[in-house]
């Protein structure tokens, strides 16, 4: 048995990360969302993290918003070699405190990426989402496979590798 050695890259708020190597991707999310994309046929993967669900100023248009996150995530997939038909999504976060408004700022993110996913014709295969809880995601790009921890309180130390 040969075993492969994964690089690890932490995705941050507001980014978009994909890789063509074996790569362990790693998050913390809370109200945010990550959306993790799986490529099937190809086996490789990206996750993006986004903090709002959507932006209608173009100009103000980045990644920290849940609308343009997954449209990046899937283009850059795309121009790797992807097909749309061949990529898997699962969706992560959208958490809120005890006694949030509704809907809370995690539920609108966990709606804007089924919105996005749906609107690129991608398959959602789970979604580990809402709650009171903080999670700490790691994300295997050559497998799709996804680890999930479940934390009552994000430290400052989990935002860090």
């Amino acid at each position: 048995m040969t075993l492969i050695r994964s690089s690890t890259y932490y995705v941050e708020p507001g980014y978009v990360y994909f890789s063509r190597r074996a790569t362990l991707l790693r998050a913390v999310v809370g109200s945010c969302v990550a959306v993790c994309l799986w490529d099937e046929r190809r086996r490789v993967g990206g996750m993006n993290h986004f903090l709002m669900p959507a932006v209608s100023d173009r100009e103000n248009a980045t990644p920290r918003f849940g609308n343009v996150a997954v449209a990046a995530l899937v283009k850059i997939m795309e121009e790797a070699g992807s097909r749309r038909s061949d990529l898997v999504a699962q969706i992560l976060g959208g958490g809120a405190p005890a006694g949030a408004n509704r809907p809370s700022l995690g539920e609108r993110n966990v709606r804007a990426a089924r919105d996005a996913l749906t609107r690129k014709g991608i398959r959602i295969i789970s979604e580990d989402i809402g709650g009171t809880v903080g999670r700490k995601i790691v994300f295997d790009t050559s497998n799709g496979e996804l680890a999930i921890l479940k934390v009552h309180q994000i430290r400052e130390s989990d935002w860090y590798a």
